[in-house]
């Protein structure tokens, strides 16, 4: 493990060592799909890509998660087991440059899934006030689960739940897709045989259509978004216009997304919500319960803990807990993190394998330090 940081990243190998993980190194240079399906939006913008000498796409590492999962499936190494990592990834960023360090551990093949949550919240507590002595520090924790468990209590179709699922993390494809749920566009930009496809639901019929018609115009279909997926999109995004949320259903989200709440107030806070909806939770609040619990028993400050149930990561593979750790009053996160229980099979896994993990940002830690120093 290297660093433009020596000493960060001295105590954090020693913490991770102490922490029983197995420290890992990925090639810098990785299959780009992965990231390209599975990673969200906002970071397959900034992905930096290239091609192999046979054509087959590749990217610079973009981040750790996805890279180390697939070298666990590689290696067909045993479960549960723990991966530290610490090293250089590559994306074009907002605030200037396109290099910089991170460390993290993902935790693999855990089942007791509210344990392993907490102790990922815990070691990237601990990180941080290690290599940050005195520093306050504020975390935010969102759960994807409960989310989508809303969205299913709701009675939402298939269509629209995904597509609220995949805007979770992101404030603003959020207001867009709650404002399109409120107030369905109208389907006027369809006609004649395509529209007619679209509104039968014929995925074959649409698939053949398009394919005919990009033959036409001379465009390969492996050149981009395949035929059938283009023909499942345009059929997915006529039903949702055809679903409008009732008032009451409506203004139940609403309330939902407004929860935010300290940690050790958030599940009563969260079965308020829901029988005041007239919704059952299941399962999502019982695990919510056990993971607050575990948390708790880390020692980790309470009051320094807020659930904000509108909080998410902008990574498509997030399944339950999502948590970022900043500096009090600070804007940017120092750590982010959460659980990716589909990750490993969507990746070629021949068996689930429950995950959890939180990457740090060096470059964010340093600064801190020079400022403080």
């Amino acid at each position: 493990m290297t660093s433009r940081y020596p000493s960060i990243s001295a105590d954090i190998t020693n913490l991770f060592a102490a922490r029983n993980t197995h420290a890992v190194e990925v090639a810098v240079l990785q299959p780009a799909d992965p990231f390209l399906d599975m990673a969200g939006e906002d970071l397959r913008r900034r992905i930096f890509l290239t091609e192999s000498e046979t054509g087959k796409t590749l990217c610079l590492r973009p981040e750790f998660t996805i890279p180390v999962c697939l070298d666990h499936i590689a290696s067909q190494a045993g479960t549960p087991r723990r991966y530290s990592y610490l090293g250089e990834v590559f994306r074009q960023r907002r605030e200037g440059g396109n290099e910089f360090f991170q460390a993290g551990i993902e935790d693999l093949g855990d089942r007791d899934t509210a344990q392993a949550d907490a102790r990922s919240v815990a070691d990237a507590h601990a990180l941080l006030t290690l290599v940050l002595p005195g520093q306050p520090l504020a975390i935010t924790l969102g759960d994807q689960g409960i989310f989508e468990a809303v969205l299913a209590a709701l009675g939402l179709p298939r269509g629209w739940r995904m597509r609220l699922a995949r805007a979770f993390g992101s404030a603003p494809m959020l207001e867009a897709a709650l404002a399109d749920l409120a107030n369905p566009p109208r389907n006027g930009q369809l006609s004649g045989d395509i529209a007619t496809l679209v509104l039968d639901g014929d995925i074959e019929g649409l698939s053949a259509h398009i394919a005919g018609g990009m033959e036409e115009a001379g465009l390969s279909a492996s050149a981009g978004r395949a035929p059938a997926d283009i023909a499942r999109r345009l059929i997915e995004k006529a039903e949702l216009r055809s679903v409008r949320l009732s008032n009451e259903a409506f203004a139940a989200l609403k309330d939902f997304l407004a929860i935010d709440v300290p940690l050790d107030g958030a599940a009563m806070a969260l079965e308020s919500f829901a029988a005041g909806a007239g919704l059952s939770l299941g399962a999502a609040l019982e695990k919510f319960s056990a993971r607050a619990k575990a948390i708790e028993v880390h020692g980790l400050p309470a009051k320094a803990i807020r659930y904000d149930a509108a909080f998410g990561r902008p990574l498509d593979y997030y399944t339950g807990v999502v948590f970022e750790i900043a500096a009090a009053n600070g804007e940017r996160p120092l750590a982010g993190g959460g659980r990716y229980d589909r990750l490993l099979t969507l990746l070629g896994a021949k068996t689930a394998i429950p995950g959890v993990g939180f990457s740090v940002w060096l470059d964010r830690i340093e600064a801190l330090r020079e400022t403080a120093s």
